[in-house]
């Protein structure tokens, strides 16, 4: 089984920084990717940022020159260092990872989802 585990969320004031923390854990045969999801309430789930195993990086606009996402060598830990946060970045974040549990499932699927169970992040302002 595959298991993401998510730590650093909490309450901050706006303009303040946090750092959250995912670490896949479980049989994994090969990863392609790693992100971070929100959703605040009322809204849908957006992407926030994601990194691929070659260290390319994606960002949603709302969050460039702020966050900054970024993976340990062994490519099964990435990390969200979030600056100057706003009101509006309040929201449960979610862990994502593309990975392959086999080698057939990297052949014949190329790689699933997995989620994390999600880590509250609330700004105030």
């Amino acid at each position: 089984q595959v298991q993401l585990v998510e730590s650093g969320g909490g309450l901050v004031q706006a303009g303040e920084s946090l750092r959250l923390t995912c670490a896949a854990t479980g049989t994994i045969f090969s990863l392609n990717a790693m992100g971070w999801y929100r959703q605040a309430p009322g809204k849908q789930r957006e992407m926030v940022a994601a990194i691929t195993i070659g260290g390319s990086t994606h960002y949603a606009d709302s969050v460039k020159d702020r966050f900054t996402i970024s993976m340990d060598n062994a490519g099964t830990t990435v990390y969200l260092q979030m600056n100057n946060l706003k009101p509006e970045d309040t929201a449960v974040y979610y862990c994502n990872a593309d990975l392959a549990k086999s080698d057939y499932e990297a052949r014949t699927k190329g790689g699933m989802d997995y989620w994390g169970k999600g880590t509250q992040v609330t700004v105030s302002s």
